[in-house]
């Protein structure tokens, strides 16, 4: 499926592991001069710190052997940060409505998970990139490492930065994610973090659940949302100046965003912590007067939604031909 939008898409995967033996196969992949084209295509290992969608967490032992494998060879550990014993505590409060989900994913536990990836990413000279940061403690851990010397990167989602605690009231377990939506206090100040350096990326954490699932009336609603699609329309959009929320007033921060600001936060950075070795170039056209109505019925992703079904952006875009 990859090989089927490569002229439009620069497709790269990020290594799994939840054994020793995939660490094992890892380090195979990096030091087998014979797999020198495979590894072009891995930008990483990816860590899942407690599980989320599926049983993907790491237990301590692999964990600490991944940061110290990273560490030896330099390969960016990308990690989930979300604290096991946190999470397994919080889960005594019954789930009962979608906002109960982020009280049995507190904030404290992205933030205790972080604290304890940069020691290990400290101790073992791990390159280390946070991923889909939520939380306004999460990124004070982030500078005080940087401040210290350690290899730290992080990110952050649209999601994160767009909805808060309050979009459980209309989104129901459609904005049930992991980590969860914050509140507004965390959502003004990851804006200032996005504007002024701090955070170095923008990823989506494309999560297309089916809405079948996304709205079951029994059981637990899988957690994840699309984005891949609309993160660039929102950002383009605030920055010509319009908020595009349909209710929430604009973190102040968001203001100063410029599309010099989104091409580093979505292009440049990402180029640079992945080594993705990406070339500039003048991919699409981008009409600054336009307006755009986000629709679940427009997206291409096979879930056929958004969390941002109803909201207009001011901007539109289309790519220029490959050809």
């Amino acid at each position: 499926r990859a090989d089927k939008v490569r002229s439009i898409c620069d497709v790269r995967f990020f290594f799994g592991a939840t054994a020793y033996e995939h660490l094992a196969e890892l380090e195979r992949l990096v030091t087998d001069p014979s797999l020198a084209e495979l590894r072009k295509n891995c930008c990483g290992l990816k860590l899942y710190l407690d599980n989320s969608t599926g049983d993907m967490k790491s237990e301590d032992d692999v964990t600490d052997a991944a940061f110290a494998l990273c560490g030896k060879y330099q390969i960016q550990l990308v990690a989930h940060c979300e604290h096991a014993a946190t999470n397994d505590a919080a889960a005594v409060i019954p789930y009962t409505t979608p906002e109960t989900h982020s009280q049995r994913r507190p904030a404290h536990s992205e933030v205790t998970s972080i604290i304890e990836a940069i020691e290990r990413a400290s101790r073992h000279g791990t390159p280390l990139h946070i991923a889909h940061l939520s939380t306004i403690d999460g990124l004070k851990a982030v500078k005080e490492a940087r401040s210290r010397g350690v290899k730290v990167t992080c990110e952050v989602t649209p999601h994160h930065l767009f909805l808060c605690i309050s979009d459980y009231s209309t989104l129901g377990a459609r904005g049930k994610v992991n980590p969860p939506i914050r509140s507004n206090r965390d959502q003004e100040l990851l804006w200032e973090g996005l504007v002024d350096g701090s955070i170095d990326c923008i990823a989506t954490d494309h999560a297309p659940h089916l809405l079948t699932e996304k709205d079951a009336e029994t059981g637990m609603p899988p957690s994840g949302l699309p984005g891949v699609e609309v993160s660039f329309r929102l950002f383009l959009s605030v920055a010509l100046g319009h908020w595009p929320h349909p209710t929430a007033a604009a973190a102040p921060a968001s203001s100063k965003l410029t599309i010099d600001a989104i091409k580093r936060l979505m292009f440049t950075r990402p180029n640079e912590i992945f080594s993705l070795r990406a070339l500039e170039a003048d991919a699409m056209d981008v009409d600054t007067s336009a307006t755009y109505t986000i629709l679940n019925d427009q997206q291409v992703t096979k879930c056929g939604w958004t969390p941002y079904d109803g909201w207009k952006v001011q901007g539109d875009f289309k790519f220029k031909s490959s050809a």
